[in-house]
């Protein structure tokens, strides 16, 4: 038997839009589907070749193809445009996926809200080194757990929930007004779909209880305030036998009293005596884990800044760090000895000379030697 013209099928003209299509199929599968019409062996029939011309037709590039070669480009490319009856059996899936909503009502008689954990925040503060470094932490989360008593039905042992009488086990009510029907949430099982008539008395009929867990949570190095970790599953339990939601943590980075964290890389101050800055001098800089030499080229200004290659921050997730940045600071003491003041003294009176004179820094080296 030849098949039908997909417009034709459709009831739609060859320039019909994507809505109008949309809305022609809607229309069809409304009419014939199988639950509304039980008595019509021909309606799942019908049903069918509506979604079929559907399928084919709210293609871009199989609507082209056939518009083309008509139902021989579908037997081309090795039978029916890649339609598969057997994915058009469930129903309701149908309508699920083009977004048509319970439109039928009750799809059975019956339905129970099912409602995913609420997700939640953990604020946490770390110190530098630990973001360095990385760290294991314990966390203590108060949260909302599935009830064992009643394992989350809401009901107390030995009972279970019933079939709410005004919707019918549906969620929904149905309001005529005029023409249309709404569809609203039930007032007396909010939505549910069921009533506990004898409430769980650990959890109050709610299925679920407040807890407080404790989690063991790896802090990876590398991470800078502001970074989320999530822990999947460990939010709050779901509703109705829902999925739980995923815990989110937040790090939050201490301030350190010697570095100053740019990216992956630190920045500090080092200081020297104007003896160590004049003559070149080699000093030990503060790291994160440690020490580290620095070789301070005589003449150095101060403020000058050093590069000291891979002592900075590691790369989250990566490989590598940062670098330290170090700047000279030149001190001045606030107090001398007799032996200082003299020896500054002597340097005063070399610097009233030409400082483009060459042999200055000869002359300060043999007083400061």
């Amino acid at each position: 038997m030849s098949k039908r013209d997909y417009y034709e099928v459709l009831g739609v003209e060859r320039t019909a839009t994507d809505v109008e299509i949309k809305k022609a199929y809607r229309s069809l599968a409304i009419q014939h589907h199988p639950d509304k019409n039980p008595d019509d062996p021909h309606a799942e029939e019908k049903f069918k070749e509506a979604a079929e011309a559907y399928s084919v037709l709210s293609d871009e590039q199989k609507r082209a193809a056939y518009d083309r070669f008509g139902h021989q480009a579908g037997a081309a490319a090795g039978g029916g445009f890649g339609f598969d009856p057997a994915g058009f059996t469930n129903f309701e899936d149908i309508f699920d996926m083009f977004g048509f909503g319970d439109m039928f009502g009750q799809r059975g008689g019956r339905r129970t809200t099912v409602q995913r954990g609420s997700d939640l925040r953990y604020d946490i503060e770390i110190t530098l080194e630990d973001a360095a470094a990385g760290k294991d932490e314990k966390l203590r989360i108060p949260r909302l757990e599935r009830c064992e008593e009643c394992e989350g039905s809401g009901s107390e042992k030995g009972t279970k929930p019933e079939i709410c009488i005004t919707c019918g086990g549906s969620g929904q009510t149905q309001y005529k007004q005029g023409f249309f029907s709404v569809m609203r949430t039930c007032p007396n099982c909010a939505g549910n779909g069921r009533i506990i008539k004898t409430p769980c008395k650990n959890c109050h009929g709610q299925g679920r209880i407040e807890k407080e867990k404790t989690l063991e949570l790896k802090i990876p190095a590398g991470v800078e305030t502001g970074s989320r970790l999530r822990v999947q599953g460990e939010g709050e339990a779901g509703v109705n036998g829902g999925p739980s939601g995923d815990l989110f943590v937040v790090v939050h980075v201490a301030e350190h009293e010697s570095f100053e964290r740019q990216g992956n890389n630190l920045y500090s101050a080092v200081p020297v005596t104007f003896a160590q800055a004049a003559l070149g001098a080699d000093i030990k800089v503060k790291t994160l884990d440690g020490e580290e030499d620095l070789k301070v080229p005589a003449g150095t200004q101060t403020g000058t800044i050093f590069r000291v290659k891979g002592h900075g921050m590691p790369n989250l997730g990566g490989r590598g760090k940062g670098d330290l940045f170090v700047a000279v600071t030149l001190v001045t003491p606030k107090s001398l000895t007799k032996e200082q003041r003299k020896l500054l003294e002597q340097l005063a009176e070399i610097e009233d000379s030409d400082f483009s004179d060459e042999s200055f820094m000869d002359k300060v080296r043999s007083i400061f030697s």
